[in-house]
């Protein structure tokens, strides 16, 4: 089974295609898109919207993997800006027709790590060995991505962490 998981971000969108199966996982393909500094919010939504039809095309995933939109009461801005770049992603892939499942930032950590409030560094160690990889991933949106399609293939018993 192919899952693509993806971190939502207005400036940054981490993704990851893993393919998953009771034997283990396999990183098929990880990495960011980005959306032009100083753009206008239209044109942000408008390419990530691009690069998520141009990603499902590509990688053909079975299911997309999304985190859900986490707000502190300190910063509800920033939950609307995430919740626009969320949106045009649920929206690509069910032009797509690709199911989607959403995990909160907690429960994507406790599945990886086994801990809901792991630090970043302990969650990009995890995938490491997790995956066998030479190096940690990085940025943390990649492996913010990666854990989100671990945390899936999970839940849908394909892979055990």
């Amino acid at each position: 089974m192919k899952i693509l998981g993806i971190d939502p971000g207005l400036q940054v969108c981490g993704y990851a295609c893993l393919e998953a199966n009771e034997a283990g996982g396999r990183l098929i393909e990880a990495g960011v898109f980005r959306t032009a500094n100083g753009s206008a919010i239209e044109t942000k939504l408008n390419q990530i919207a691009e690069d998520t039809k141009s990603l499902l095309k590509k990688l053909r995933p079975d299911i997309v993997a999304v985190e859900e939109l986490y707000s502190h009461y300190a910063h509800p801005k920033t939950a609307i800006l995430m919740g626009h770049a969320r949106g045009v992603i649920l929206q690509s892939c069910a032009e797509a027709a690709v199911e989607v499942r959403s995990f909160s930032a907690t429960r994507i950590k406790k599945s990886v790590t086994g801990n809901g409030r792991a630090s970043k560094g302990q969650v990009q160690r995890t995938i490491q060995t997790l995956l066998s990889l030479a190096e940690l991933p990085e940025p943390n949106d990649v492996a913010d991505a990666i854990a989100a399609a671990l945390c899936c293939a999970n839940e849908v018993n394909t892979f055990a962490v």
